[in-house]
């Protein structure tokens, strides 16, 4: 072995491994912001959710906790949501679909599963990554009334995401940008120093809107934006939301639990019970070819304005109550209020998949159905 010389210090072949874990970090992150910065073209997938999960811990005690349990609030859904499409989510309160929406903003850890933003899972994301992705998907909350900071103006709520993002607007600017998203709205732009309190609902919504507009994002998610507005106020900002969606090229997750709404704005629809998807495919699939049990009841509940019609309809009664997400049913979960249930759908859970009677065939009927004995059935679908 040769003598090293005095003055000499030893190599060490071993790079110190603080640093290659903080290089090997950083080019990751960097991988993932440009991943999550390409451009994605139309009618390709921008979101893909796979078995995603979401159980929330039932405890027991006061100074020693225990898990006694879980609410599975979601359960395991996997859908797709294209760049420039409109994806509705209806589904009966308490069946998950709020809680997807957290899950998806990245404001909830999941239990499980993955969500892929342009082939990135963001669910394991940080730093300078996680920030671009939330700049990139944004969310219009369902309460006007208490979304907005009653003590801060307009021009305040609608320009913090600058304050976040300062990338996104130069100081000097943000003003000028804030009128904009005001004028682009709907509303006067020299109400930008106005409070929360002196506009409308409807008003208030817009300004939501405008927020979740700040960042240019490509995403919105949409949870029940318009449930706690009129009727008249609805169609407005709806009608808002489709002209909005055209002009900046936006992709549009739609919660809601009406219906008919649902089928206006959305090109897909999916359906969801008890933390699991039912039945998911266009509206005109989903709304008049309905093949899961669950939604040919809901779609039978619909008021229909027209007396003739409705002296002709089956009305489908679902007896029993909702069954509690801590202890969901085995098997199916729709089968202790389904008309079609047997010993199967007690014992295998249905995969969300084309029905075999309906595979290979040119029928809307062939679409995606978590039922063992799907089929179509005859409803007044809503108009």
């Amino acid at each position: 072995m040769a003598e090293l010389n005095k003055g000499d210090e030893p190599m060490d072949a071993t790079p110190n491994v603080s640093e290659v874990d903080a290089s090997g970090a950083a080019a990751t992150e960097s991988a993932a912001v440009e991943a999550i910065e390409a451009p994605v073209e139309r009618g390709e997938p921008i979101l893909q959710v796979r078995n995603l999960v979401k159980h929330f811990p039932l405890t027991q005690g006061i100074v020693l906790k225990r898990q006694i349990g879980a609410v599975k609030a979601v359960d395991g859904i996997s859908f797709d949501l294209y760049q420039g499409e409109t994806l509705g989510i209806v589904g009966e309160s308490g069946c998950g679909k709020s809680t997807v929406a957290k899950l998806l903003m990245l404001l909830e850890k999941a239990t499980a599963g993955e969500v892929y933003y342009k082939g990135q899972d963001i669910t394991r994301l940080s730093g300078r990554a996680l920030k671009a992705v939330r700049r990139n998907i944004q969310m219009v909350f369902q309460d006007p009334y208490t979304s907005l900071n009653p003590r801060m103006t307009v021009g305040d709520i609608i320009g913090e995401p600058y304050e976040i993002h300062p990338e996104a607007a130069p100081k000097g600017d943000r003003r000028r940008k804030v009128q904009d998203l005001l004028d682009v709205v709907g509303l006067n732009p020299e109400y930008i120093n106005r409070y929360p309190h002196q506009f409308s609902g409807g008003q208030r919504q817009r300004i939501g809107i405008a927020r979740g507009l700040a960042l240019n994002p490509e995403i919105i998610i949409c949870d029940e934006p318009v449930s706690a507005l009129d009727v008249s106020v609805q169609a407005q900002v709806i009608n808002l939301m489709e002209k909005l969606q055209d002009e900046f090229n936006l992709s549009y997750l739609f919660i809601a639990h009406d219906l008919s709404i649902v089928r206006h704005i959305s090109d897909r629809v999916g359906v969801m019970y008890l933390g699991k998807m039912a039945e998911i495919g266009t509206d005109q699939q989903i709304y008049d070819h309905p093949t899961h049990p669950y939604t040919q009841a809901l779609l039978s509940a619909v008021p229909v304005p027209d007396p003739e019609a409705r002296e002709g309809r089956e009305r489908i009664i679902l007896t029993g109550d909702v069954p509690s997400p801590a202890n969901p049913p085995s098997g199916c979960r729709f089968r202790t209020r389904c008309w079609k249930a047997q010993d199967k759908c007690s014992t295998e859970v249905p995969l969300l998949a084309v029905p075999e009677r309906f595979k290979g065939a040119d029928t809307p009927a062939a679409h995606e159905s978590a039922c063992h004995f799907a089929e179509e059935k005859d409803v007044v679908h809503a108009a």
